[in-house]
């Protein structure tokens, strides 16, 4: 079935071709007559072929509400969406606040090796004083015992 709408000018608004069965709902946003042209393209013979064409033609003329469960099914809608957009913002919260703590225990970490190693190192130099200090006191104590001769 091929359905055109055109307006009383001869302005093309809706041009659709349907399979064997459709539904097509049409709202004009200009007033005045129109032209609904309903065509078959069907290429068999009513009378041979056994199958039959028909249409239901309903046309609402005027303006007319919404139909009461349209209405609530998109206030439904529209308040999953709400929500939907409230759950993204936390995830997306949530997602940052995760960022911003791995970001401080990184810098943690990078802290406690720094201050590993310098402990580290502080240990080692002051094993090398004490074991320096330790030779030069026995080496000047030794000296003192051989000038007084003791030794």
């Amino acid at each position: 079935m091929f359905v055109t709408v055109t307006t009383y000018s001869d302005e093309v608004l809706l041009s659709k071709l349907y399979g064997p069965q459709g539904t097509f709902y049409f709202t004009s946003q200009s007033p005045g007559e129109h032209i609904i042209c309903l065509q078959s393209n069907s290429t068999r013979l009513v009378s041979f072929g056994g199958s039959k064409l028909r249409i239901h033609l309903g046309i609402r003329v005027g303006e007319h509400d919404l139909d009461a469960a349209i209405t609530q099914a998109k206030d439904k809608v529209n308040e999953v969406g709400f929500k939907l957009e409230q759950l993204i913002e936390q995830i997306e919260q949530i997602v940052k606040e995760q960022n911003y703590q791995r970001d401080r225990e990184e810098k943690f970490r990078m802290t406690s090796e720094d201050t590993n190693s310098n402990v580290l190192w502080w240990a080692f130099t002051q094993t090398l004083i004490f074991i320096s200090v330790g030779i030069f006191q026995m080496k000047s104590l030794k000296d003192f015992f051989i000038a007084k001769k003791l030794v």
